[in-house]
């Protein structure tokens, strides 16, 4: 089940246990009611600990006792915000019936005091529960009606939730993975502006669930594992612990799988977070059948089950007749296989006819709109006939008069436009151009082509790929020493020299840092040379930065010593940005990479024990031992000396003249 984000706000204290300074924040507020006279004031003041107290009834008391004096002082946007955070309180627990209920009644007070933001966020959430019980139609035209709200609006944060949402309902088919991966990647750097945890935990974990079901496991992990770290800690920690199990036991690693999915299970128990502990019971009791144990899995799937039924999940109840369908089967108890088989038969019509009949809704609205449409069309043509009959009289009653001067405007008009359309077409053209050539500059060609057509571009994964870092030493004191007009041309001739370089070894340019420079072979396109292009290339670099340094000694200058650190290993590469679009990378093979480079000695290329295995018979190096990376352990390393020369193919040559 993906993870679907209503931003009502108070979940994330709703769902967990209050810690000493929510405690005194809630003391604090409680006395404050207690004392303070019938106003707005007070009413804020409940309906805030509504929000924050963990125990769903008393929180649910305090918004009940906020309503009443809201409605009593008619104060209604405080009315409404009370409707809303009793129906978060309902949600909650899943109990869905009430949740719609309040939801809908501050969904009217909403639209009554033309709060807009309050409609979209009360649509969204609406949308939410329509989807957890398997209407994504309905979902989606409540998400579509929250979305031009908040665009209206521009209100960056919604959007991003929205476009999530959005994403969600067409992630549940695979022909529409592609579709919905464009709506998370619109919604995945307005997160990472703003950084909202619980807002970025869900994209990333709704993307890793896409990649989970067309089996791309290891960029399913990379996400899922950005959704854990943001998610660390909350009310959704659950969620993405359930789906990290089901990735590894999807591997084969059903130790690690179960261990992680019973930590899950703990957290949702502890949290009373029916839905995750539902959807965690399901997940561990998949991970042991897959493994064999029958017995456990059909515990955990007649416990989900039991839950289900009991809450109304019909999503969650069909998955649990699934299991136990297969799992007796496995058992070859047919009578049992086949009751299961009957009842997920059943429920999956139940959603089937759900959707459908909403379906034939939506097309009844949109016909109805496309009617009203084609009537205001219709007046409008006749109101411009009228007027052109007008005109025409009026034509042609001075035709004898001012006929040839109208011809004569008429021609210029016509001749003035068309000049001015072939100039524009002219600088369109020549815009586009730069466009183009502004992309290829800060994008790979392929990914740019991709930008340009689809709107966003693909996350890749990569098993193998080679990260080189350069950093000069003692940068800040040569910084020191030097005007920052002189500091930044001496730094963009040495960038422009390496841009150079790694071009012609066939490598990808990524970013600089400050006088850090990072690059990567086997990207965008895929290939095996990558290890020894990087080396090369690495080599080449010392080269121009001692030829560069016997210039400045001649000059009387101090010599730019430069750090070259290089690993091999799986990368994911992507753009991120979305009025700034840059291509990046990550992965555990760019940290290393760098830590390649900082444990590096100046005029030296230090690779990886990965790298080295690759190119050792290409290049002379010399072991350096295990040495101590902060955070990685200890690592073998390697300083290459020089190219064996039956292997050289081709050398950069570097101008002797350099200024």
């Amino acid at each position: 089940m993906r993870k679907w984000l209503t931003l009502i706000g108070s979940l994330i204290l709703l769902a967990s246990s209050p810690g000493l300074a929510q405690n005194r924040t809630i003391d604090s507020l409680k006395a404050v009611v207690e004392s303070s006279p019938d106003d707005s004031i007070k009413v804020e003041n409940l309906i805030q600990l509504s929000q924050i107290i963990s125990d769903r009834q008393t929180a649910i008391d305090y918004g009940n006792k906020a309503n009443e004096l809201a409605v009593k002082l008619n104060y209604k946007i405080g009315v409404a915000k009370a409707l809303k955070y009793i129906g978060n309180n309902y949600y909650t627990q899943s109990k869905y019936i009430e949740a719609i209920d309040y939801w809908n009644q501050s969904l009217a007070v909403f639209e009554d005091v033309g709060d807009q933001i309050g409609v979209s966020n009360l649509l969204s959430n609406l949308g939410t529960i329509n989807s957890n019980q398997g209407d994504d139609t309905k979902a989606l035209e409540l998400y579509l009606r929250a979305l031009l709200i908040v665009e209206q609006s521009e209100d960056t944060l919604r959007i991003a939730t929205t476009l999530s949402n959005i994403g969600l309902v067409y992630s549940k088919k695979p022909e529409t993975y592609k579709k919905a991966l464009g709506y998370y990647f619109q919604a995945l750097p307005l997160t990472e502006k703003f950084n909202n945890l619980e807002l970025l935990g869900t994209v990333t974990g709704n993307i890793g669930e896409v990649y989970f079901f067309d089996k791309d496991y290891s960029t399913a992990l990379f996400y899922f594992k950005r959704s854990l770290a943001a998610f660390e800690g909350t009310w959704a920690e659950p969620y993405t612990l359930n789906y990290l199990g089901k990735v590894y036991a999807k591997q084969g690693e059903y130790d690690q799988a179960i261990e992680i999915q019973q930590k899950a299970l703990a957290l949702a128990r502890g949290i009373d977070y029916p839905l995750d502990v539902v959807q965690t019971l399901i997940g561990l009791a998949e991970t042991y059948r897959l493994q064999g144990k029958s017995s456990l899995a059909l515990k955990s799937f007649k416990e989900a089950k039991d839950m289900a039924q009991e809450l109304g999940l019909k999503v969650e109840m069909r998955d649990s007749y699934e299991g136990l369908s297969i799992t007796y089967s496995n058992l070859s108890d047919y009578k049992n296989a086949y009751r299961f088989q009957t009842l997920l038969t059943a429920i999956k019509d139940t959603l089937y006819v759900a959707s459908n009949k909403n379906q034939l809704d939506l097309i009844h609205a949109n016909a109805d709109k496309v009617k009203q449409r084609g009537e205001i069309d219709l007046l409008t043509k006749e109101q411009a006939l009228q007027e052109a009959n007008l005109q025409k009289e009026k034509i042609v009653k001075n035709a004898f008069v001012g006929g040839f001067i109208v011809i004569l405007v008429i021609a210029f008009v016509i001749f003035r436009n068309y000049r001015n359309k072939v100039k524009t077409n002219k600088l369109l053209d020549k815009q586009n151009e730069e466009i183009e050539g502004l992309l290829l500059n800060i994008l790979p060609a392929e990914v740019a082509k991709e930008l340009q057509h689809e709107g966003y571009a693909t996350p890749q994964n990569y098993d193998s790929a080679t990260v080189l870092f350069t950093d000069f030493k003692g940068f800040t004191q040569i910084s020191a020493g030097l005007l920052p007009h002189e500091l930044i041309a001496e730094l963009n001739s040495y960038f422009n020299e390496f841009d150079d370089i790694i071009g012609k070894h066939n490598l990808e340019k990524i970013k600089t840092i400050g006088d850090a420079y990072m690059c990567a072979g086997g990207i965008p396109s895929a290939n095996t040379t990558h290890p020894t292009d990087a080396v090369e290339a690495g080599l080449a670099i010392q080269k121009y930065i001692a030829r560069k340094n016997i210039k400045r000694k001649e000059d009387g200058m101090a010599p730019w010593e430069l750090r070259v650190g290089i690993h091999t290993g799986p990368i994911v590469a992507g753009v991120v940005g979305r009025k700034k679009y840059a291509y990046d990378i990550w992965g555990d093979a760019v940290n290393i990479a760098s830590r390649m480079e900082s444990n590096g000695e100046a005029n030296k290329v230090n690779i990886s024990e990965a790298t080295y295995e690759l190119v050792k018979d290409k290049f002379k190096c010399v072991p350096r031992g295990k040495i101590s990376v902060k955070g990685a352990g200890d690592k073998n390393m390697y300083f290459v000396e020089e190219q064996l020369q039956e292997t050289v193919t081709t050398e950069t040559q570097v101008a002797d003249d350099i200024i």
